[in-house]
């Protein structure tokens, strides 16, 4: 199933006042965001447990404003704001503690979430004295440090039943945005994205007529589309552009209260990616859309497997096309999908979409001895060619790619 795991930016966008205040926007590395943060509410010469539940709650606030857009949804160029009133404190330019740094470099990548839920927990807090509030008492957890409790146990004391992720990844871009209006047609994690907010929001307005989370754009989710569209003032032209993807994680987040500290939480969409009963010629329904759109994604990196239509029915054009992925991978071509078919067609699969897929940058191909399958192999050979990630954006380069042609920084040429 498609992995949903918050990525922390490696930069934020701060707005120096109220988020209608024309004030000033900084950008700064996230780890400094929040070192400043905590420099800025909390004391240095509290117990360390103390100061790790704070930076904890820090991450996982401006975490939340980062994941669920919450700004940028509404049209803002900023990701959270300044005003302690909504968000937290932020001194631009000010110097950190020593002791809260160290903390920060430590944990600025761990953060705080519901079982079950994906979003961060939007941990809000006060100072516990002169202002209250459901969250942690920033104070009181000082107090409950002295007392000898650990961060976590700090933690749960305000929050409730909340577990940490750790080491979460460390992400340039953070626009959930696809990049490319989504249409009838599209297939994938983005469309499923739609499909699942669609859904929920239907449940407010019933009018939005309710699609399968199967991650195929088709007819139905097209008029779901339009009508949510309608509804919202959008042009219903069924077309999921950057306006209607906006619109609808604005108010995805809003009737799920993703951004507040009691919301009905986001729970891991539900293509199920496991294997299924043996398919084979005849066979219709998603498990046949999933494998076929499974062997789409192949078709577009391996030549050798033909393209075909995700169109849920196992024809013939789909058997060649499992024949071929077969053939590639050294297996019997029986032209029946069975578990070790699936297996090492969804293996391939996930390798490309959780890197060019989802990351959209550049994986130069690597000659690898090991026969560890940490990196996705797309060669039938015992050298396999494997592909491992770069930092390289994909741009296209303005002109066709052919026999001869000649990279102008390495000089290698393409065979």
């Amino acid at each position: 199933m498609p992995v949903v795991l918050p990525a922390i930016p490696r930069t934020i966008t701060v707005h120096l006042g109220s988020p209608s205040s024309y004030a000033a926007n900084v950008t700064v590395p996230f780890v400094d965001y929040v070192k400043n943060v905590a420099s800025s509410e909390i004391y240095p010469t509290w117990d360390e447990s103390a100061l790790e539940a704070n930076i904890l709650a820090i991450v996982s606030f401006a975490l939340n404003r980062v994941y669920t857009e919450f700004y940028r949804s509404r049209g803002y160029d900023f990701d959270i704001t300044s005003s302690t009133a909504i968000d937290q404190a932020f001194v631009n330019g000010r110097s950190y503690f020593e002791n809260i740094s160290r903390i920060v470099d430590r944990l600025f990548n761990d953060y705080l979430r519901r079982p079950g839920f994906v979003e961060p927990l939007a941990a809000k807090f006060c100072n516990g004295t002169t202002v209250t509030c459901e969250g942690l008492s920033q104070w009181g957890s000082q107090n409950l440090a002295q007392q000898g409790l650990n961060s976590t146990q700090i933690l749960r004391n305000y929050y409730g039943n909340v577990e940490i992720v750790n080491n979460a990844p460390i992400r340039g871009i953070t626009s959930s945005y696809p990049g490319t209006p989504l249409r009838r047609g599209s297939s994938g994690p983005a469309v499923v994205v739609i499909q699942v907010e669609l859904n929920r929001i239907s449940q407010n307005y019933p009018s939005i007529p309710k699609v399968a989370t199967d991650g195929i754009f088709g007819s139905r989710t097209e008029a779901s589309v339009r009508r949510f569209q309608e509804i919202f003032n959008l042009t219903p032209d069924g077309i999921v552009g950057k306006a209607t993807w906006y619109a609808l994680v604005r108010l995805y987040t809003a009737v799920t209260d993703l951004s507040e500290l009691r919301s009905q939480g986001q729970q891991f969409y539900s293509i199920n990616w496991e294997y299924p009963d043996p398919i084979q010629e005849g066979d219709t329904g998603d498990k046949v859309r999933h494998l076929q759109y499974m062997l789409s994604v192949l078709s577009s990196y391996i030549n050798n497997i033909p393209s075909i239509a995700v169109d849920g029915i196992f024809g013939p054009a789909t058997r060649d096309a499992v024949v071929a992925a077969q053939r590639w991978f050294g297996l019997p071509e029986t032209g029946q999908v069975d578990d070790r078919t699936w297996d090492e067609i969804y293996d391939q699969f996930a390798g490309i979409e959780n890197t060019s897929l989802r990351d959209g940058e550049v994986f130069p191909a690597l000659r690898s001895t090991s026969s560890a399958r940490a990196v996705p192999a797309f060669a039938g050979s015992a050298a396999r060619t494997r592909y491992t990630q770069s930092t390289t954006l994909t741009n296209f380069p303005s002109e066709d790619l052919r026999l001869g042609r000649q990279d102008p920084i390495s000089q290698e040429v393409i065979r």
